[in-house]
């Protein structure tokens, strides 16, 4: 009898183990759904290369991911730089579970569906041509006076691509369809979950912006290519009786620094007030990263000061540090303000600037320290022409005060 129960016990531990194995991605195209109300879906594609890769796709751009894991049913997707992660069973036809963002205490259902690499369905032709600048106005309520934003869109026939300018940054690469006179627009990456979807009549549109399923806001555009927004470089300045930057913050060493530090003597240095968990700041990140790579010969220093909105002082270093080794960032990014990202108080922390209005913006230092340019939001390379006119401009800056 004993030998009977000892046989019955080892045979359920054998099932058991059977029926927990582990089960890994499929390969091939996926279709993702994340869910901004009860019954409307961003939709963003993907492909997984192999178990342990796949790579997310928003019009021209590729995000490559590489930490996923497992444990027996479920899999765990960590997209690069930014928390933001994926967590999800894997079903018969594809995944189920949410996107989830820890520090900001945000969690939205998402699925995935196999073997679909169209971002969304249509049922008709597209009747109209969107290509072209449109002007948008954002309304979060009908009390507020709308903020402003420009559309630069792109179209093949039933495809639409492109992105939104605003004066704090762009909306990054966004995809999507015309189907009939319904525009539906969308962009993941891991820290933007974008959705629009709008009604197009003739030169107007009207519809609603999404941002995951923690913000919505009207939107009203119409065709205008003489729109233009207001400049960046005329938004925030130094107050009257400053013509320096002051700061000290520590480094995630523990490191106390300042201007004052032999490293930015005789430079001109360029301070970017950014955020790990900042889209556009990643945008601009790159960019200075290889800036500083073909222009290694000229007398020039970056140093970033991170808002975060991480809780703990420990917690924001360790997302500042994951953004310096996946970008191999060498110049110092410090933590400015953690457990919120208020640029109220991001101006109270630097009292000689009228005010902070955007992240990133950028503070061009010259050799004896005195403020020479400054620039707010960043026009990314999604915005084509925009970005192109933005790095030239940048480039004559450095190089004309370098020579000095």
């Amino acid at each position: 009898m004993r030998l009977l129960k000892s046989l019955i016990f080892i045979s359920l531990i054998i099932l058991s183990c059977q029926n927990t194995k582990q089960i890994n991605l499929e390969t091939g195209p996926y279709r993702g759904l994340i869910k901004v109300t009860n019954d409307k879906a961003l939709a963003f594609n993907f492909k997984v290369t192999d178990a342990t890769h796949l790579e997310v796709y928003n019009a021209n751009e590729i995000i490559y991911v590489d930490e996923i894991s497992y444990q027996q049913d479920s899999v765990l997707i960590k997209l690069p730089v930014f928390e933001g992660y994926l967590k999800a069973a894997i079903t018969e036809n594809g995944l189920k579970g949410y996107f989830r963002i820890d520090g900001l205490n945000r969690s939205v259902p998402f699925n995935a569906i196999h073997g679909i690499s169209s971002r969304y369905d249509t049922s008709e032709e597209a009747n109209l041509n969107l290509a072209g600048s449109w002007e948008i106005t954002f309304n979060k309520s009908k009390a507020s006076g709308g903020s402003k934003g420009l559309a630069i869109l792109k179209q093949d026939q039933n495809k639409v691509t492109g992105t939104i300018r605003t004066t704090t940054g762009d909306h990054r690469y966004l995809e999507g369809v015309l189907d009939g006179n319904t525009l539906k627009l969308s962009a993941f990456d891991g820290a933007h979950a974008f959705y629009y979807e709008a009604k197009v009549l003739g030169d107007q549109l009207e519809g609603i912006f999404y941002s995951g399923n923690h913000y919505t806001a009207t939107i009203n555009g119409k065709m205008n290519a003489d729109f233009k927004l207001a400049s960046g470089d005329t938004l925030t300045y130094l107050k009257p009786g400053y013509d320096k930057l002051s700061f000290v913050f520590p480094d995630v060493k523990g490191k106390l620094v300042s201007l004052n530090d032999d490293r930015f003597r005789d430079k001109v240095t360029v301070v970017q007030l950014m955020g790990s968990w900042c889209p556009n700041c990643l945008d601009e990140t790159r960019f200075f990263k290889s800036y500083i790579e073909q222009h290694k010969n000229l007398p020039l220093e970056f140093i970033g000061l991170a808002f975060e909105y991480s809780k703990s002082e420990a917690q924001a270093f360790e997302r500042i540090k994951r953004l310096q080794d996946r970008l191999e960032i060498d110049y110092p990014i410090l933590l400015a303000q953690y457990g919120s990202t208020s640029k109220t108080s991001a101006q109270e922390k630097l009292p000689m600037l009228n005010a902070v209005l955007s992240y990133p913006t950028s503070i061009v230092v010259d050799k004896k320290g005195k403020v020479r340019y400054i620039h707010s939001g960043f026009d990314g390379p999604a915005t084509g022409k925009p970005y192109e006119i933005y790095t030239r401009k940048f480039d004559s800056i450095i190089t004309n005060l370098a020579a000095e």
